[in-house]
């Protein structure tokens, strides 16, 4: 993310702009893989924390010796029962099939044609996969395409690090982080990892300085 971000953000939130001090520079760097690798990993991903995560990965791409990765073939003529020896539960065997069977017809864009595509029509897109929800989709936007402009408000990480950084006894609802980041744009991802980084620090320096407005109730 861009010097002109950081910026942009400390300039229109003065206490977003704090946090941006205490965390240093953004490491955000996305990881260029295909579209069906980044959507195997983050359903695997899933509902698990980073080490367990990474171990039934791990475990999953030594069922194919002499590859980075397994190919979507490789997956669909890999048995369900090998697939959970590995680790993975039943719905997220069925799921990586589903993204390794729609790779190879097509339905999961390609590198290049994901390029080219906006995040709407990526969403309208992936959504179709089995296992695949906003958050997923969202995760690959930042972490795979490096989308500028994403904020995943669903995902727990981004909502309790938006209320230590504001000091919010509750967190927000996705609604609430939705319409307080419209100041954020169009920079909404480097805001999302800095509440990332925000769980990182230690407490007596995450505090607020004061307690921000929560702004007006949103109508239903």
């Amino acid at each position: 993310m861009t010097e002109e971000a950081l910026q942009h953000l400390s300039k229109i939130d003065k206490i977003l702009g704090r946090l941006i001090r205490q965390v240093g520079p953004c490491r955000l760097k996305p990881k260029r893989r295909s579209p069906f690798e980044a959507l195997v990993r983050a359903v695997v991903y899933q509902q698990l924390n980073g080490t367990a995560a990474a171990t039934i990965l791990g475990r999953v791409k030594g069922l194919y010796p002499g590859r980075r990765f397994p190919r979507p073939e490789d997956l669909l003529n890999t048995s369900d029962e090998k697939l959970r020896a590995a680790g993975l539960s039943r719905a997220k065997t069925a799921a990586i099939k589903d993204i390794a069977a729609k790779s190879q017809i097509g339905l999961v864009p390609s590198s290049s044609a994901i390029a080219r595509m906006s995040e709407q029509q990526i969403v309208d897109c992936l959504m179709e996969v089995r296992g695949v929800g906003p958050w997923t989709v969202e995760m690959l936007l930042i972490f795979t395409l490096g989308r500028p402009d994403i904020l995943p408000v669903t995902d727990y990480g981004v909502r309790k690090g938006f209320a230590l950084t504001y000091g919010w006894k509750e967190l927000p609802h996705p609604k609430e982080l939705l319409e307080f980041g419209e100041r954020w744009r169009p920079h909404r991802t480097t805001a999302a990892w800095y509440f990332w980084r925000a769980l990182e620090l230690p407490k007596q320096i995450r505090k607020p300085k004061a307690k921000a407005e929560k702004g007006p109730k949103l109508q239903n």
